[in-house]
């Protein structure tokens, strides 16, 4: 039975009441309830974490090595910013899909992801159902590590020819690529 954990960052523990224009009215036990009831569907296990604290999600993301075979992270604003929390991404071999309620590329300038390099894939803009999107993609993952290597026991795919050709590069972001490509 494949396993997920769930990381939502700093803020979403009060969605629901938090900026719902933007955020949506869906509380975060919802989000959870969904999670849970569609990994029980998949036959699947999952499990939610909430924290304010950038260490605390960093000292889960490292705990979630051998224990869950694709981690979706919901960094909030960490996303911006948080160059530790990426470098704790970079440094587990636990896939990791990036989530977010609203489409970071469509808002203000600074709302660039920091952490896009170094995930499996980004997920945004359809509010709750970002994160039912992201649990579905983790799960895909999970299910191709397991076909792909029964025996390992990290969950992680191993790294074939054409995934190491799409794999981050852990530079640059797209939109800074395109930046440097202008005239």
């Amino acid at each position: 039975m494949a396993k997920v954990l769930v990381i939502h960052g700093p803020n979403l523990n009060l969605l629901g009441q938090r900026q719902p224009d933007i955020y949506g009215t869906t509380t975060l036990a919802e989000i959870d309830r969904r999670l849970a009831a569609l990994a029980r569907a998949e036959g699947a296990g999952v499990d939610t974490y909430q924290s304010n604290h950038e260490g605390a999600i960093i000292d889960r993301l490292h705990a979630a090595q051998g224990r869950y075979d694709a981690i979706v992270l919901n960094a909030g604003a960490l996303t911006h910013y948080s160059y530790s929390l990426r470098d704790a991404i970079a440094a587990i071999p636990v896939p990791v899909i990036e989530v977010h309620l609203s489409n970071i590329h469509a808002r203000e300038a600074f709302r660039i992801s920091v952490i896009a390099p170094v995930v499996r894939g980004q997920i945004g803009g359809f509010g709750a159902d970002s994160y039912l999107l992201g649990l579905r993609a983790a799960l895909a993952i999970a299910a191709r590590a397991s076909h792909a290597d029964p025996g390992r026991s990290d969950g992680a795919a191993p790294m074939t020819d054409e995934l190491a050709r799409r794999a981050p590069s852990g530079g640059a972001s797209r939109r800074q690529r395109a930046r440097q490509r202008r005239p």
